[in-house]
């Protein structure tokens, strides 16, 4: 088994439950069902998705960091076993801004006012991590970005 757990950051959205707090309580339940353990840390702030990693370096296989849609080019194991990257990137349109129509998005700045967002179409991209956990200790052993233009 294999578990993935999504938590969200609250560096810009201060509401949202302690991740670190939530994680630990989650631990204790996922530990004695699995080893394999990757966390998707949805969240603004790269100083907090390096402080969870770092966190639950050794706890964990992967933390690997969403919400941006700009893929890092910062994964590493850390010293515990945890494969780490701070943004896998986004699936969507290279002819957008983080896959939304860039007028829209313009619009928003330039008027501060609430407006929907369309996903854009258009040339595309396909971000991802292929991490490779060893199934006895829940270790990473590799991390490897994949950056695809897709037409």
């Amino acid at each position: 088994a294999v578990a993935v757990v999504n938590l969200c950051g609250r560096v810009f959205m201060p509401h949202l439950d302690c991740p670190f707090r939530c994680m630990d309580g989650l631990l204790k339940d996922l530990k004695s069902i699995t080893n394999l353990i990757i966390v998707d840390f949805h969240g603004e702030a790269t100083s907090e998705k390096y402080a969870i990693a770092w966190y639950l370096d050794g706890r964990v296989s992967a933390v690997v960091g969403t919400h941006t849609h700009v893929p890092t080019a910062d994964e590493r194991i850390l010293p515990g076993g945890t494969a780490y990257i701070t943004d896998a990137g986004m699936v969507g349109s290279t002819d957008s801004v983080i896959g939304v129509k860039k007028e829209e998005i313009i619009e928003r700045f330039l008027t501060q006012r609430p407006i929907s967002f369309s996903v854009a179409k258009g040339h595309r991209r396909l971000d991802a991590v292929v991490i490779d956990i060893d199934e006895k200790d829940g270790r990473a052993t590799s991390i490897q970005r994949i950056n695809l233009d897709v037409d």
